[in-house]
């Protein structure tokens, strides 16, 4: 706990009232007051479209409110854009970072803050400040590589060490662990400590109410454009915040309903191989089989063959050995299955990275929510396509998946994260599939959505369909998998009955390369 949180020399960092901010028949902010401590971590949470991150883009100067006022370190303030923030000493690390990956990290960082015309001279400048700098808060990023080859957590902490860089006292970080290992996560809580003790200040939105409870010194919970509690974390608990979020009470789990080992196989894979364009081996010998009526959770550190597991299985890419059944017609290497194929046969799929591959942002919500499936005969009219009756069907979808605004025309980029995740839960789950693969399906998802989502991750179960779950939370593995498969290092290193389970044998297995520890398909 920062030593500066409610004491009577701590000072207030920002202060923000009475905000109010409309976007046409929207209240994202309504009258919200939010005082933030200096040298404390805020912790910000709320449902998907509850306003939160409205909110800190106004303080960020991304939008202007329509009313209120805001005090930044004891001062009132006008922030217009966000080089107004900046000069204030107000810094943001988004949840989609904003890097340039065909640049060096060294240049993301001097991109547009040149100390001088000559661009050696201005690296040089840079380097010496950020040596310092890293020296002082462990974000230890190598700064001559591109960032297309940092990993997810070094790209985080290269925003950290931009935003510090251009003098940032006030720190906001939308979602700072939404795409980070357990490790990574751990790794950044000991830098944001380290930087509250230096005294900064750090807001953090987030879903994760656990983080919040280890993390932050204070925590505003924030429902429908209004704050609707705010207390010391010290006095509160995961319950108490998930249900002002909701506004309701939770629903226990449904108790686990065996699933038929004698099921039919829907899909099944053998000895799957497959190296990137670089030549590294990404997946070895994979092979398993998933049965009518079962999830399957794949377990395992982000980055060890899951995406690419997925990406083959759904026909976005092929393999460079082995062989797959689906649905009754086969495929191997050389012969492999086509993504639209795929979707005409019923295997349905919701990829891990949303912006990359699941959705086109300058399209409007209702495109891409009937994106691969505009060949439906309901959608289709010779070779015009009926966009009338795409726009009815995603005004059904997004009542029925609570996608907020429930604007069919609005652009995809236009919602937040969360909301754009649920937009395309709907497509996929809208088809009755008979096998889903599903990748980091609560990514970025509020707890009122997660609940939803898992609800109809069961139904889909229920009433036959084949799923194979890819997840990094193992709380989420554990809550919906009939059986689970441990990745590491592009192998299998396990497969187990989920009451066999426990973070504890999994965590061994997603860390284990022995080979001989596979289990066998059931």
């Amino acid at each position: 706990m920062s030593k500066l949180h409610n004491t009577p020399e701590s000072r207030t960092a920002v202060r923000l009232s009475r905000i109010c901010k409309r976007f046409g028949a929207v209240q994202a902010n309504a009258d919200v007051d939010l005082s933030i401590q200096q040298a404390t971590i805020h912790g910000i949470v709320g449902e998907n479209g509850a306003g939160k991150s409205t909110l800190m883009s106004i303080l960020y100067g991304f939008y202007t409110a329509d009313s209120g006022e805001i005090e930044v370190e004891g001062k009132s303030a006008k922030i217009k854009n966000s080089h107004e923030a900046i000069a204030l000493g107000i810094g943001m690390v988004h949840q989609h970072f904003m890097l340039v990956d065909n640049l060096s990290a060294l240049d993301n960082i001097v991109l547009g803050v040149e100390t001088s015309l000559l661009l050696q001279t201005a690296q040089q400048d840079a380097r010496t400040k950020l040596q310092a700098l890293m020296q002082e808060t462990g974000l230890t990023v190598n700064l001559d590589t591109l960032v297309e080859d940092l990993s997810v957590g070094d790209r985080q902490r290269l925003e950290i060490l931009k935003a510090l860089h251009r003098g940032a006292r006030i720190l906001i970080l939308d979602e700072p662990t939404a795409v980070l290992t357990a490790q990574e996560t751990e790794q950044l809580f000991v830098v944001l400590r380290r930087l509250r003790e230096s005294g900064k200040t750090i807001i953090i939105i987030t879903h994760k109410l656990k983080e919040v409870l280890a993390l932050c010194d204070q925590v505003t919970v924030m429902r429908a454009g209004r704050v609707v509690l705010e207390c010391a974390t010290r006095d509160a608990t995961v319950t108490q915040l998930a249900e002002a979020m909701v506004g309701r009470k939770l629903k226990a789990p449904p108790a686990r309903a065996g699933h038929d080992a004698n099921a039919p196989i829907r899909l099944s894979v053998d000895s799957i191989g497959y190296r990137d364009s670089h030549g590294v081996q990404r997946l070895s010998d994979i092979g398993f089989a998933l049965r009518s009526g079962e999830i399957v959770g794949v377990a395992g550190v982000a980055g060890n063959g899951q995406t690419e597991l997925l990406e083959i299985l759904s026909g976005m890419k092929r393999p460079a050995a082995g062989s797959m059944t689906v649905l009754g017609k086969n495929y191997i290497a050389t012969q492999w299955l086509d993504p639209i194929a795929a979707r005409d046969m019923g295997l349905a799929h919701v990829p891990e990275d949303r912006h990359e591959r699941g959705m086109v942002l300058q399209f409007g919500a209702w495109e891409s929510a009937v994106l691969g499936y505009e060949r439906l005969a309901a959608y289709c009219k010779g070779w015009f396509l009926r966009s009338s009756v795409m726009q009815k069907d995603t005004n059904d979808l997004m009542q029925r998946f609570d996608v907020r605004p429930p604007n069919p025309n609005l652009k995809s980029s236009k919602f937040s994260g969360g909301n754009q995740q649920k937009l395309i839960l709907a497509r996929e789950f809208n088809q009755a599939p008979k096998v889903l693969l599903v990748g980091q399906p609560t990514r970025g998802v509020d707890i009122g959505a997660i609940e939803f989502i898992h609800e109809q991750l069961r139904a889909l179960r229920d009433a036959g369909c084949a799923i194979l779950l890819v997840s990094t939370e193992l709380e989420e593995i554990l809550s919906l998998s009939d059986r689970v498969i441990v990745m590491n290092q592009g192998h299998i290193t396990g497969e187990l009955p989920v009451g066999e389970c426990d973070e504890k044998n999994l965590g061994l297995l997603m860390v284990s390369t022995n080979e001989a520890l596979t289990g066998n398909s059931a």
